[in-house]
């Protein structure tokens, strides 16, 4: 069964649920004679994946889906053989070889007849994008997700591929800290920043999907609207959730849900380093054995990140997501500490494939916050 995310996505650049400065931007550079190399940044759930499809089908044509290679750059942070894995993924015939995934030029570029429009298939800007001779400008596009992940190494790689590559593919990042990415990528590229999506878009964004889908009573829209903060793909999942459920007129059955999938325990790990209690070794029976088991702020992080399959990244972002939301009262010089802490920490991150290492150092550095704003007792 296909979800709504799929279902619903958007078939025009008019159909984004975002500013009309985007959109207009997205459809000039799509239709040009000679497509920029493009970089969508922006946080969770604002459409850069939606938006990237539309520059895809609009550019390449109805045979997009062949001549589109993705990358998601987050699979290959800090894992075995991700040089290797990159290197692969831009030069097909190996290291060895000249030939690489930018230099190839497909038939369509030649013959954009290959292949059949499909109504549900037309082009999102109302025309297709063919030049006089009836051939496309550009034939492949290299997409490259998260790209902020890339690394220091990747990336230098990546430039020279897109100085030598051929002038028939473009290369397509998305990013949510573009800033990551080194001066050289960002000056050959041109940047549309997505903002999160308004609060009435998504309202209006699950009318539609909920009317396609033939429900009609669904009471819970606003709500999730209100929770899930401008990020429209979690919209859309929790409503689908809500409704293939039938609990989609029961507000109580919102919070519930919202209490299962959020990471709502990083709270407790917070609150036990701010008051000191990072190690806190506890016997417990297990069977037939007595265990010595680890509690306190560590020992919580631990069980949270081998629960919900969390990345370094990942925790530094909901951390950072339960400080500023205003829940732990604290005062702003101590506030503004803790944000030092959680930037560095963040920093130190990208330079290192020991995750551990660096979040137990920032746990120690909230202690040493907490004892210094009395919220946890000095040390003898």
């Amino acid at each position: 069964m296909t979800s709504w995310l799929r279902a619903y996505a958007p078939r025009r650049f008019d159909g984004l649920a975002t500013t009309d400065a985007v959109r207009d931007l997205l459809s000039q550079a799509s239709l040009t004679a000679n497509p920029p190399h493009l970089l969508l940044s922006g946080p969770s759930g604002v459409g850069k994946t939606a938006a990237w499809r539309l520059v895809a089908r609009q550019v390449l044509g109805p045979g997009w889906r062949s001549t589109t290679h993705v990358l998601n750059a987050r699979d290959l942070a800090r894992k075995s053989g991700a040089m290797a894995t990159f290197e692969s993924f831009l030069r097909p015939e190996g290291r060895g070889s000249s030939d690489t995934l930018a230099g190839r030029t497909s038939l369509e570029a030649f013959d954009v007849a290959l292949f059949d429009q499909r109504d549900d298939d037309a082009p999102p800007a109302g025309e297709e994008s063919v030049g006089r001779d009836g051939r496309q400008a550009v034939s492949r596009l290299i997409v490259i997700e998260d790209a902020d992940h890339l690394g220091p190494k990747r990336q230098p790689y990546l430039r020279r591929m897109m100085e030598s590559g051929s002038g028939s593919s473009r290369f397509l990042f998305t990013a949510r800290t573009p800033s990551r990415l080194i001066d050289a990528i960002r000056s050959r590229v041109q940047h549309v920043r997505m903002p999160p999506v308004s609060r009435e878009q998504i309202v209006a964004r699950l009318e539609h999907a909920c009317a396609q889908a033939g429900v009609t009573d669904a009471t819970v829209l606003e709500d999730v609207a209100h929770v899930v903060n401008g990020d429209l793909r979690r919209a859309l999942f929790v409503t689908e959730l809500l409704v293939r459920r039938g609990l989609h007129t029961d507000r109580n059955a919102l919070g519930r849900l919202l209490q299962e999938t959020e990471v709502v325990e990083m709270r407790m790990v917070i609150e036990e380093a701010l008051r000191g209690r990072l190690h806190d070794w506890r016997w417990e029976k297990q069977g037939a054995r007595n265990t010595r088991v680890l509690y306190g702020a560590m020992g919580h992080l631990d069980r949270l990140m081998n629960a919900h399959h969390l990345e370094g990244d990942q925790v530094i972002e909901h951390v950072h997501q339960h400080l500023v939301e205003g829940r732990f009262h604290l005062p702003p010089e101590v506030l503004a500490e803790l944000l030092d802490v959680v930037a560095k920490t963040d920093a130190d991150l990208r330079r290192s494939s020991t995750a551990r290492i660096h979040l137990e150092a920032m746990l120690h550095r909230f202690a040493d916050v907490g004892r210094r704003a009395g919220l946890a007792p000095a040390q003898p």
